[in-house]
């Protein structure tokens, strides 16, 4: 555990479990709640948010089924027949009920409801291997939980590398009514983010499980909401080059979609998310700012950007006013950054009420900011890991326990994995939830923990491994009700590159406490004062940037197993997360139908 007297006390002023919303008669109870405690006693206090919380059910049907997303036609799995899926609407309180049919024939899934915390329900977080077996072909499965809190969020496949073709969509949860948010706005819209491949799911996974490894190598395609256009980069930028003229073009007549059209001097709230599998991002609309209000369901304190840079697994709320000349079109446009870009950049056209929504806009479409210059992304991430004054939770002053993880790319068993202090995760064929609380001795690594720790005085950041690993399916045993500090250590990988990897973590939310600068490796002795103790931000998903570190904090409050992981969809695949597991004694009988698999089936 770090040195608690290198942590500055916590401010001791107490608001919103939620970070957004709570109406005044559940105030004097989160008031009166001491630190640690503060955000279980206000979550169940938010189940009961209104009398007047509804039902809603949804039955979807997934299936594999052609769909031109970017005007090249190809199999995608698609929600009764759409890829994305359909947008869930809910308001806080509320439950959501989806009965999930299997039509893929020779495929199982699970779907994972990013950002729920799943209180009370841990069976439906649709982590397969970690809280269900997979849905098989042909079965139908049913996913319910309260939406406790209000926000952006996500849901999306977790099963293998599913997520890849298509299988996800948003989920946005409303204030309750009268209940009044620290900004205005006059309609609220949905921006999904996505990066597209044409090679199958099958063909990447075999390939990052081949020696040599075969990378899923980049993008055809980046989507806003769902929908881009396909152009082979370099053709983009020269036609007229070798290829060009052979190349997969796409259906005649495809254009840039419209992303929405503006009455003049409206405020609009976009919900910007992205769901990449592999592409960090760069979204802007041309010649409008966007205030950034909220960031994965909390509030921030609001930051003027000209474009956000956004990582898979994370939401925000921007403001943006129709205050342009309202004669003419403007280009929305998503760019890769962080990886070189060889990816042609998605476009789309915000237009202004009474001109033709196709039409395009007469400026040239915008280059977007380098790929290759970190320092932007890394101070935007800093500006917007600051809460909202009027919705600041309070943080624990000092952690129970501490992990400092070290994330590296190395040769196991002659296969290219990631691995966390050495240890590259694989899931077991009895979901963890299962095998913890049944006490099933051997249904997986349970023989050792995983390391705390790694040897961070002497190792050196700036070179790739030279360890091996192990692969295995170990378990972070957590106290319930501890405060878990987690400092990411970012390293560079074989081909010495050091790249972004969004964290993302079920069933929590988390303090952003500190950003490390690239090529700065954490000292429990001299960093630790950095940490944000005063108004961190709560986030689900954090970037950790090259060769940097990233510090979060939360506290192990909700009984059940969870998963913590990269969010791009190779490196998990690949081995980059850990697990979580707290109080699952205090869990409630499991529902038999997250069974049927592994040692599960007796």
């Amino acid at each position: 555990m770090y040195s608690s007297d290198l942590l500055r006390p916590a401010r001791r002023s107490f608001s919103s479990r939620s970070g957004l919303t709570m109406s005044a008669p559940r105030q004097p109870l989160c008031k009166l709640a001491t630190a640690v405690h503060h955000l279980l006693l206000c979550s169940l206090a938010a189940l009961s948010v209104s009398a007047d919380a509804k039902v809603h059910h949804h039955t979807w049907d997934i299936a594999y089924h052609y769909k031109s997303l970017d005007c090249v036609n190809k199999l995608a799995v698609t929600i009764n027949g759409e890829s994305p899926g359909p947008t869930i609407r809910a308001t806080q309180g509320d439950t959501v009920v989806v009965t999930v049919r299997n039509s893929l024939e020779t495929e199982n899934t699970g779907i994972h409801w990013h950002g729920i915390r799943q209180v009370g329900s841990p069976w439906a977080d649709g982590t397969v291997g970690v809280t269900q077996c997979p849905i098989l072909p042909g079965d139908t499965f049913t996913y319910r939980f309260v939406v406790d809190r209000p926000g952006t969020y996500f849901y999306h496949a977790h099963y293998g590398m599913q997520r890849v073709a298509g299988l996800d969509g948003m989920l946005v949860v409303s204030v309750p009514d009268g209940v009044a948010e620290p900004f205005a706005y006059d309609e609220d819209r949905t921006v999904l983010l996505m990066d597209w491949w044409h090679k199958s799911v099958y063909e990447q996974a075999v390939g990052l499980a081949s020696d040599p490894l075969v990378f899923v190598g980049e993008p055809q395609s980046l989507l806003i909401n769902g929908r881009g256009v396909f152009e082979p980069f370099h053709c983009s930028r020269a036609p007229s080059a070798s290829g060009c003229s052979s190349a997969p073009r796409p259906a005649a007549g495809c254009a840039p979609p419209a992303l929405f059209t503006a009455v003049p001097g409206k405020t609009y709230r976009l919900r910007v998310g992205s769901l990449t599998s592999l592409s960090a991002l760069n979204f802007a609309i041309e010649g409008h700012s966007m205030t950034v209000v909220e960031a994965d369901g909390h509030y921030v304190r609001p930051v003027v950007v000209d474009s956000l840079y956004i990582y898979s697994g994370e939401s925000y709320s921007v403001l943006l006013t129709a205050d342009q000349d309202p004669s003419r079109n403007y280009w929305a446009a998503s760019h890769v950054v962080a990886r070189e870009r060889n990816t042609t950049s998605a476009m789309a056209i915000l237009s202004y009420a009474g001109n033709d929504p196709r039409a395009p806009p007469p400026t040239p479409r915008p280059e977007g900011p380098a790929w290759d210059d970190a320092r932007p992304r890394l101070e935007q991430s800093r500006s917007l890991a600051v809460a909202h004054p009027d919705h600041v939770v309070p943080v624990p002053p000092r952690p129970d326990r501490a992990l400092l993880l070290l994330n590296t790319q190395n040769r196991i068993g002659g296969h290219i994995r990631w691995a966390i202090n050495g240890v590259s995760l694989a899931f077991p064929a009895t979901p963890y939830l299962v095998s913890i609380k049944r006490g099933l001795r051997g249904a997986y690594d349970d023989q050792r923990p995983p390391p705390d720790t790694y040897d961070y005085r002497s190792y050196d950041i700036a070179s790739p491994p030279t360890a091996n690993g192990t692969v295995a399916s170990k378990v972070y045993r957590l106290a319930l009700g501890s405060v878990v500090d987690v400092v990411l250590q970012n390293t560079v990988a074989l081909n010495n590159k050091s790249e972004t990897h969004p964290w993302h973590l079920h069933g929590h939310d988390f303090w952003v406490l500190a950003y490390g600068d690239d090529g700065k490796k954490f000292d429990p002795e001299r960093d630790t004062n950095k940490f944000n103790l005063r108004d961190p931000v709560m986030k689900n998903t954090v970037a950790l940037h090259p060769r940097g570190w990233t510090a979060v904090r939360f506290v192990a409050d909700n009984p059940g197993v969870w998963l913590f992981h990269c969010h791009i969809e190779a490196h998990v695949y690949m081995g980059m997360g850990l697990v979580f597991e707290e109080g699952v004694d205090k869990v409630g009988r499991l529902p038999k139908s997250i069974m049927g698999c592994g040692r599960s089936r007796t």
